[in-house]
């Protein structure tokens, strides 16, 4: 039974931590200080949200089945790896020289009504002039500079959550 409540918490712990996240977005950078996302910030979103839905599968209907376990796990997983890769492409973006960051185009909404999906992700992985701005900072890191510290946090989360799966039940 030790390990069902480990699992659990765990899972429960990414949900919490995708409304935290989601919460300090929303509320505090967008309501609060005025902030719009860039695109390269949308995405950074979707995939905490993708994370979040995983775990709270996970938490709520509780596999038994390992396999199941780690299908949930895995999506999770991907989820937040896909912010974290995000987020270290826009903090790359940010510290690129000013001759070098890309020019700003036609914003995430105009791509989405005009382009096919697959160019959409090219242009935003792209980047933009947007993306490399730094709106805000606190205690000296930007916005993406805060969200991989955070997302790896939560990658850790998820590799004990791997331990907790991959181990004999007892």
């Amino acid at each position: 039974m030790q390990s069902l409540t480990s699992y659990r918490s765990l899972q429960v712990s990414l949900v919490l931590a995708a409304a935290i996240g989601m919460g300090y977005a929303l509320l505090f950078l967008q309501q609060h200080l005025g902030l719009s996302p860039c695109p390269l910030c949308v995405f950074q979103r979707i995939g905490l949200m993708i994370m979040g839905g995983f775990a709270l599968i996970a938490a709520l209907f509780n596999p038994r089945s390992k396999l199941v376990k780690l299908g949930l796990w895995l999506g999770s997983l991907l989820g937040i790896g896909w912010a974290t890769g995000v987020a270290a492409r826009h903090v790359w973006l940010q510290h690129l020289p000013a001759d070098q960051v890309p020019s700003c185009g036609p914003g995430l909404d105009y791509w989405l009504d005009t382009l096919p999906m697959n160019e959409v992700l090219n242009q935003v992985f792209a980047g933009s002039g947007e993306c490399a701005v730094v709106d805000w900072s606190f205690l000296g890191l930007s916005i993406p500079e805060q969200s991989v510290i955070f997302f790896s946090l939560l990658i850790v989360i998820h590799l004990l959550l791997l331990f907790r799966i991959m181990r004999p039940i007892t």
